[in-house]
């Protein structure tokens, strides 16, 4: 599922070349990835303007349009993918791959796209979504959402990830507390801060819970820079049979929060904590 790190990337793909072109027309036809909206209302609200600008916070993503226009979500859920085209039709770098297709492949099902921006000039921003579990709505409700954890202060995110008694896994994925942690994250930086993940939080003290978002930061930040979520240094031994790449120890599988957990039986272990 694509988490902070993947969504960052598409957004940067939207501000490199989707931004400042003339919305022409849009295929807003799949009215379960664009509910609550009939046909033609996104379409309708989106002809004659301009994406001006590419934001995001955590796992959502937006973009603001011109002229006082609506805002414009976009959520990838699990399998979502944008790829923008310029005006010859050719995609936007870092926009072409597509899990292995590429924009104009010719094993890639159309159908699969499941909204479409045509811009003025010829070129198109497309979600490619095969599972069909993506979103794009007008002005979507971001209050929900906590602060994003690649920005979040170290003594902001203290306040927020301490507090209660849930295990701090939970915590992290909690989207109202940090925004953007997914499952595959929340192992990494727990692996790489060599804290249990199913410690209570009400255990975790100031140095702890300061090391814990250094990890954080460095494992989002790494993340962004390899291509993803999956290029963290623990995610290959999250197997059963895997050791610990740091210490050698196996690796220890169990559910926290209702989501499988992978972490070193020694240096995450109880005994650790």
């Amino acid at each position: 599922m694509p988490e902070l790190p993947e969504v960052e990337s598409a957004r940067a793909v939207i501000e490199a070349g989707a931004l400042d072109r003339e919305v022409a027309d849009v295929d807003d036809t799949d009215t379960w990835v664009c509910r609550p909206h009939a046909t033609g209302e996104i379409r309708s609200a989106l002809v004659g303007r301009r994406l001006t600008v590419a934001l995001r916070r955590g796992k959502s993503m937006w973009c603001e349009t011109s002229s006082d226009g609506p805002v414009l979500g976009i959520h990838l859920g699990m399998s979502g993918r944008i790829v923008v085209t310029d005006p010859s039709g050719d995609p936007v770098e870092g926009g072409d791959r597509v899990r292995g297709l590429t924009a104009t492949s010719p094993d890639r099902d159309l159908a699969w796209d499941r909204f479409t921006i045509r811009f003025a000039d010829g070129g198109e921003l497309r979600l490619f979504d095969k599972r069909r579990l993506g979103r794009v709505r007008l002005d979507p409700d971001l209050d929900r959402l906590g602060p994003d954890a690649a920005e979040v202060g170290v003594a902001e995110f203290r306040s927020r990830v301490g507090r209660g008694t849930a295990p701090v896994k939970a915590r992290l994925l909690d989207q109202s507390v940090i925004a953007g942690v997914g499952n595959l994250l929340a192992d990494e930086t727990l692996w790489q801060a060599a804290v249990d993940p199913r410690r209570r939080v009400d255990t975790l003290d100031h140095d702890t819970l300061t090391a814990l978002h250094r990890s954080l930061r460095k494992a989002t930040r790494a993340a962004i820079r390899n291509g993803g979520v999956h290029t963290g240094e623990v995610m290959e031994h999250r197997v059963a049979g895997g050791h610990c790449p740091r210490c050698g120890a196996p690796m220890q599988r169990a559910t926290v929060g209702g989501r499988t957990t992978w972490f070193c039986s020694v240096e995450q272990g109880p005994a650790s904590g």
